[in-house]
């Protein structure tokens, strides 16, 4: 009861202050982004309860460009790099009214254009091409109302000063202007990124991460500032926090992160932004996290969380000591000749308490909630029936998970790695741009319209 009781308490101050408001590196073989974090979000109770926090919820700050000298040049973040934030225009409200509920009710089900703009090495060094505005037009025609950006910045930044390749910003831009042309909510983030960020939640580090966020978001922010409310920035990708102590540390990337983006003025003074739970794991959120952090805009934060629930079934790819790959998932799907591949733990029932949990944080409080990414690989080392159970397995438990994420007011984002063979979960070729899982596809958009 204390969690929800401390978020009604911040919900207080989100909506009515005045002026205040997985392994971890992704492999381009594997079908998540993160799957140590996306692993405990799938199964892992967590330790530790929750945090002291960097910033009082119920304190008003006095305007975006305030509360950024609090946050950033209180842990010397300032004075490690210049200043990307030159000329902030003012702030511009036009095609920016709706609140962060308003933006969400848009929002039945994204898609992940994954291992490819935060690709190490590359847009295509991750085995996928390059992104076009055909590939946009064919998710969009598939039923998908919203696309995640998941995207590389560190790779392309200058390490002494920080400041971004502007090719790789306007490439950035242009497949954000894809997505816009096709109408569709685009989520962008700064994502695994080699791990400056998400591998750094500690206190001795907190000081150059902290410097790195505000300069990073200075000017991805500044670049992307005069798209519509319809573009949503988002923080990070699955910090790694397990403590206290290391929550605190994400609290003060979080709000350094929406002070930033605030103070580079135009529309980004009243954008949507997102902000991710521990590890993106709902119980180590339900645990640690208590607070959002304080924003100068009116009911303009979601939270964002993964579902990867169970890792067995849906990233696991080799049989550890600790536990088996699942094929099989779901009531009617356990094979009774394969039986040492039937789950054992985290089926339905799972499912539903745990997203019920995020509900309860978080959509209950008023405040949206994204899926950012979930999903399940799919098998095709196997054959004859083996194969065929698998396959029906998924397909139900693509279908179950959307739909649940819909009836409790989630906005589910299905994870697509592109690839198209053996522990993969590409939707599209996306040399063709045709569809190359239908039965995938079919059973998620079964799923959003609730069937």
């Amino acid at each position: 009861m204390r969690i929800i009781t401390a978020f009604a308490v911040m919900l207080l101050c989100i909506t009515g202050c005045s002026g205040s408001g997985a392994s971890d590196s992704p492999q381009a073989s594997n079908s998540s982004s993160g799957s140590s974090s996306s692993s405990s979000s799938s199964s892992s109770s967590s330790s530790s309860s929750s945090s002291s926090s960097s910033s009082s919820t119920s304190s008003s700050s006095s305007s975006s460009s305030s509360s950024s000298s609090s946050s950033s040049s209180s842990s010397g973040g300032e004075a490690l790099y210049p200043s990307y934030n030159t000329n902030p225009p003012a702030p511009d409200m036009t095609g920016m009214t709706s609140t962060a509920t308003q933006l969400a009710d848009r929002i039945t089900v994204g898609w992940n254009i994954g291992n490819t703009l935060e690709a190490i090495g590359g847009e295509t060094n991750w085995g996928n091409p390059l992104v076009t505005n055909e590939l946009i037009q064919a998710v969009k025609a598939s039923g998908f109302d919203s696309i995640r950006i998941p995207a590389a910045w560190d790779q392309y930044a200058n390490q002494e000063t920080a400041a971004i390749d502007i090719n790789w910003l306007n490439r950035v831009k242009q497949v954000v202007q894809y997505s816009i042309d096709n109408d569709m909510v685009v989520v962008l983030n700064i994502h695994w990124d080699g791990g400056w960020l998400e591998r750094n939640v500690e206190p001795s580090e907190q000081v150059a991460v902290n410097a790195k966020q505000k300069a990073y978001w200075e000017q991805i922010a500044t670049h992307l500032r005069d798209f519509d409310e319809r573009l949503i920035f988002a923080s990070a990708n699955e910090p790694h926090v397990e403590t206290e102590a290391q929550m605190a540390v994400l609290n003060v990337y979080h709000q350094t992160f929406v002070d930033t983006v605030r103070a580079t003025g135009g529309k980004n003074a009243y954008r949507v932004l997102v902000l991710q739970g521990p590890k993106t794991d709902i119980e180590t959120t339900s645990l640690l996290w208590t607070q959002m952090p304080q924003d100068s805009a009116v009911n303009k934060l979601m939270a964002e969380l993964h579902f990867y629930t169970p890792y067995n079934f849906t990233l696991m790819n080799v049989d550890e000591s600790w536990g088996n790959q699942f094929y099989y998932w779901g009531e009617g799907n356990h094979s009774t000749t394969d039986t040492g591949r039937n789950p054992t733990w985290g089926e339905e029932a799972t499912v539903d308490s745990l997203l019920a949990i995020t509900k309860q944080q978080f959509v209950d409080q008023g405040i949206p909630v994204i899926i950012g990414e979930y999903g399940a690989q799919r098998r095709d080392n196997l054959t004859g029936d083996e194969l065929a159970l698998h396959l029906q397995s998924r397909n139900y438990y693509l279908k179950y998970v959307t739909q649940k994420c819909v009836e409790l007011g989630l906005k589910p984002f299905y994870w697509d790695t592109g690839g198209l063979d053996n522990n993969q979960s590409g939707l599209f070729n996306r040399s063709t741009y045709q569809v190359f899982d239908q039965n995938a596809l079919d059973a998620i958009m079964e799923g959003a319209r609730g069937e």
